[in-house]
């Protein structure tokens, strides 16, 4: 039995077999596929992997560009990170300002020098008067009626001369007699002294009554110039500006003159200005100086000065001497008590080559090749003078050998040293001077040591800095340049550069003041950024 079910099995499945072999038509599609999925599957594979192995490439290609970029040709976007101002020509000045009023350089106050009262007042304010103009008239009432008494006393003192003139000459006949007999000692010697004392007492009498003469003569001279001051003159030519005194007014000149105008000569200025302890020591006698009004700000009115006062105001704690010195002021356009804004010009030049103050840095060196408050290193490549060559390596150091068309290149600096263009451009000092060119920093940061550029040097000899200058290539160089007169914008180049070089004076791309790294691009020629 085992065997028939054998055979039984040995005989379908031959036909399972065909009939699988042809199946329906629908039912063939969806197992054909099934069939076909062994053969297909690796030569698929093969592709895909291709394809990852090409896109893997085309990334490797294009990150080698980029750095290729960052290494070849940086210097298109450095050149468009610095902010730079050109050398031009124009004019700069140091100076020293400070506040002031005009007052007229001769003045007079027209008092009375007698008492009464204000009669006539032939003036106003503004009146122009030439010297001896008669400006007004006290009440002479009172002088003309001493005038008169005194002449009277002096009538009656020549007529009392006159009586003991007469006996004086009575007694000098009866002395002659008494000496005469004396001669024949025809009289007494009592009656020859008798005569001599009244002779001499005749003589003492006309000798009184001529000096009580001339004391009522001087009383009387005096009484007639008192009667000359009630009218008053003008001193000095000028204009009225001040009125004290109005007519019919009373005035008391025994205590002190009572001022009735002020006559004042407007055709020359002088311009009291207060200038605190801190600048007066950088004036003298002798230097230019101008001065505007505040009516018109944009006119200047020159002149030297004159004189320092040497005993100072005291105002709120400031210590504050005038500085004196003389406009003219021919139009009349300046009046008495105007306020001025006054320089004085410590040292200047006019169209001259100008540097910004901000390219400014200080020249000196320090120990190790360092430049005081920059943090560079410099590396002498066989280079002189500007030619010294500087390209920086990931450290920050200068390879030597290396150099850019004879220049230098200049990259960003560790955080906390100062180096120009890489910062924004500090705010000038107060004193006058270029402010500091370094790194952006936090706030509250203290600034570099040595960064600033001090213009203080009044002494004349120019004063050394360094500049960085963008050339038409590209590149970034250093030069030492000699600077004369300076303002808080702009600096007078004696020597290093021309006009229409571009110097460096910041960045456009503030950079935080942490310490650099060699992921860090260091400027141009550094290395690139890791990626």
């Amino acid at each position: 039995m085992a065997d028939a079910a054998a055979d039984t099995r040995a005989t379908t499945e031959p036909n399972r077999a065909a009939s699988s072999a042809a199946p329906a038509p629908g039912k063939a599609q969806l197992t054909a596929p099934v069939k076909a999925r062994p053969q297909a599957g690796a030569p698929k594979r093969r592709r895909r992997s291709g394809r990852k192995w090409f896109l893997f490439l085309l990334v490797l290609i294009a990150l080698g560009g980029v750095a290729a970029w960052y290494r070849y040709a940086p210097r298109q976007s450095e050149e468009q990170s610095f902010i730079t101002a050109p050398v031009r020509t124009g004019d700069v000045e140091n100076s020293v300002s400070a506040l002031g009023s005009l007052q007229p350089v001769n003045y007079v106050d027209v008092g009375a020098q007698v008492s009464g009262q204000l009669k006539v007042l032939h003036v106003a304010i503004g009146d122009h008067v030439k010297q001896g103009d008669l400006i007004a008239e006290i009440d002479p009432a009172l002088y003309l009626n001493q005038i008169e008494g005194d002449r009277a006393d002096i009538a009656n003192l020549q007529a009392q001369l006159a009586d003991k003139q007469a006996q004086l000459v009575l007694t000098q006949q009866q002395a002659e007699r008494q000496r005469g007999l004396a001669k024949i000692k025809a009289t007494s010697e009592e009656n020859l002294q008798t005569a001599e004392a009244a002779l001499q007492s005749a003589q003492a009498n006309v000798d009184s009554l001529k000096a009580q003469i001339e004391k009522a003569q001087a009383t009387l001279k005096g009484v007639q110039v008192n009667l000359g001051y009630t009218k008053i003159y003008a001193p000095i030519t000028g204009t009225v500006v001040s009125q004290s005194a109005n007519q019919g007014q009373t005035l008391n000149a025994n205590q002190s003159a009572p001022t009735i105008v002020r006559v004042s000569d407007l055709s020359t200025m002088t311009v009291q200005a207060q200038v605190s302890e801190a600048d007066v020591s950088k004036l003298h006698v002798g230097m230019d100086a101008y001065f505007t009004t505040l009516g018109r700000p944009e006119k200047r009115y020159y002149g030297k000065l004159r004189q320092i006062q040497p005993t100072p105001e005291e105002t709120n704690n400031v210590i504050l001497y005038y500085a004196l010195f003389d406009v003219p002021n021919p139009a009349g356009q300046l009046m008495t008590q105007m306020s001025a804004e006054v320089f004085f010009v410590v040292e200047a030049a006019r169209n001259v080559p100008l540097v910004p103050v901000a390219a400014l840095q200080p020249a000196g060196r320090g120990e190790g090749g360092r430049d005081r408050g920059t943090g560079e290193h410099r590396h002498d490549g066989g280079g002189n003078g500007d030619g010294q060559h500087r390209r920086r390596d990931a450290g920050g150091n200068a390879p030597a050998g290396q150099n850019q068309a004879g220049q230098n290149q200049v990259g960003q600096n560790p955080a906390g040293q100062g180096q120009a263009g890489q910062g924004q451009p500090a705010a000038p000092a107060q004193s006058g001077g270029p402010g500091s060119i370094g790194d952006s920093a936090p706030a509250g940061a203290a600034p570099a040591q040595g960064a600033a550029a001090q213009p203080e040097d009044n002494s004349g000899k120019p004063k050394r800095y360094r500049v960085r200058v963008l050339t038409s290539s590209g590149s970034v160089e250093d030069r030492n340049v000699e600077i004369g007169a300076m303002d808080r914008v702009d600096a007078q180049a004696l020597s290093g550069l021309s006009v229409g070089d571009q110097v460096i004076t910041g960045s456009r791309q503030p950079k935080p003041a942490t310490a650099a790294t060699g992921n860090q691009r260091r400027g141009p020629g550094g290395p690139p950024p890791m990626l």
